[in-house]
């Protein structure tokens, strides 16, 4: 079938990736055969984009690609995304020989789209030092990269001194659902309008929030059962896949019941009318009523903290782990929100934050779930 070519980029066929994250499994092998049947669909289907990074199923994901996708299909035929990632270079001269291998080991000449992975304001200064974003750049003029973009996962003013200091970001990759659009931990709006206000296309991750999207909430699950019978993935990667600047919204199938649902409803996508937004707030509302910190984030309780302790962003976390119970937050927790600021730990139990607060949260003792929640 003949795909609606991609707003932003042309090669893209529609608005719909595979990420190849959460392949299908047997044991601790990647299912080939399933995989197969999978990308065969896709492609089948129109569509054309494949993501990837080495650290990925242990290493697996870059191999099954090209065993399932690069050794059976002309190179014209889909579009590769990989990574470069902090964890596999120390200094400028280890990023060449890594690319290559990664080149390799995909059994592919070039990468469509190759991204600075999870950047945020500490590893950023590691990509800077060791001149990656340079080297990028280098490789695309060399043709062994046709697009320069990042994936992210930090606050909206790290992605804004990205986005100054290196103009030549061609697309920016962020974490986006209806439940972490206003989450204060997350940051997803704000880090949104940031790549809209740099005029940057979107790529979104974690659509359907690692499963737990899918995986509603009794009370949830109604709501969404009194509409026209779409799937709860339909609805969140269609709210994904809904705003101006979304060059594609990635999802990480493990099976081809998963696949057909999602083909379903992306190949001919339509954004959410005005009775399924109302919807998706009505879910919002539920999952928000499950929090067991009735935090409203005024944030009168951060000024005077002498730990600089993000209280409200951790009582977001938490109460996302509660309701999700998925590795994310857990992310969050360690890699933004406490690297620059002080951990539910490090409180020495002043008392000025609860002073402060107009909600009388005892946060002292809140703080302590906190921590062991994540730390421990």
């Amino acid at each position: 079938m003949t795909m609606i070519k991609n707003k932003f980029f042309p090669e893209i066929n529609g608005n719909f990736a595979f990420g190849c994250m959460r392949l299908p499994m047997k044991g601790n092998k990647v299912d080939h055969e399933e995989f197969i049947r999978m990308a065969d669909a896709f492609i089948e289907r129109g569509f054309n984009y494949f993501d990837t990074a080495h650290g990925y199923i242990e290493g697996q994901s870059e191999t099954a690609i090209r065993d399932c996708v690069a050794k059976r299909y002309d190179r014209s035929r889909f579009i590769l995304t990989n990574k470069l990632t902090d964890f596999y270079f120390k200094k400028e001269s280890d990023i060449r020989p890594f690319f290559e291998k990664q080149l390799k080991l995909c059994d592919v000449d070039y990468f469509d789209f190759y991204l600075m992975h999870a950047q945020n304001n500490d590893n950023y200064e590691l990509f800077k030092k060791c001149r990656a974003y340079e080297t990028a750049f280098e490789l695309k003029k060399e043709g062994k990269i046709r697009h320069v973009g990042i994936s992210f996962h930090d606050k909206a003013d790290v992605l804004e001194k990205i986005l100054t200091d290196y103009p030549e970001i061609e697309v920016v990759q962020i974490q986006l659902n209806y439940v972490d659009w206003e989450d204060k931990g997350v940051d997803s709006r704000n880090v949104y309008e940031v790549c809209e206000r740099f005029n940057k296309p979107v790529l979104i991750m974690e659509p359907v929030k690692g499963g737990s999207l899918v995986n509603l909430p009794k009370e949830a699950r109604e709501v969404f059962d009194c509409l026209n019978g779409g799937s709860y993935a339909s609805y969140a990667l269609r709210f994904a896949g809904g705003f101006p600047n979304i060059c594609a919204v990635l999802s990480g199938m493990s099976s081809m019941e998963q696949m057909e649902d999602n083909l379903s409803f992306m190949a001919d996508f339509k954004p959410l009318n005005d009775e399924e937004l109302k919807a998706v707030k009505k879910v919002c509302r539920i999952f928000n009523g499950q929090n067991l910190i009735p935090c409203t984030a005024c944030r009168y309780c951060v000024e005077g903290c002498p730990k600089k302790i993000l209280i409200p962003d951790l009582f977001s976390c938490y109460n996302a782990k509660e309701a999700f119970d998925n590795w994310n937050q857990n992310f969050y927790y360690d890699t933004v929100l406490t690297t620059r600021n002080g951990k539910a730990s490090d409180c020495i139990r002043c008392g000025k934050c609860e002073k402060a607060c107009p909600q009388h949260l005892e946060i002292r003792e809140l703080l302590t779930k906190v921590a062991d929640k994540f730390e421990r």
